[in-house]
């Protein structure tokens, strides 16, 4: 919702135009990759074993070393020092 009200495009596939802060991004830079994360972990404890949790892992992994680190350079290029100001005041997770 925020992002479609600064009227910039919610899929992270497509270029942004306005960093968006408000919100739930005043508490974690990425608040669509907690959730996704946090799901997973929900629904392996709901499985209740062990090898559920692999799951939950392996997107924490990806998302933490591939995904996050690249968009954070697209932000970077594309807002420059309110991006660096924004990532300096707001986490990664929480």
């Amino acid at each position: 919702i925020g992002f479609i009200r600064a009227g910039t495009n919610p899929e992270p596939w497509k270029r942004d135009t306005q960093l968006v802060t408000s919100g739930l991004y005043r508490f974690t830079r990425n608040p669509m990759y907690l959730g996704f994360t946090l799901t997973l972990v929900g629904a392996a404890l709901l499985l209740n074993t062990v090898s559920a949790l692999i799951g939950p892992l392996v997107f924490f992994a990806v998302a933490n070393l591939w995904y996050i680190p690249r968009e954070e350079r697209i932000a970077d290029k594309l807002f420059g020092e309110p991006y660096r100001a924004y990532r300096a005041r707001v986490r990664r997770w929480l």
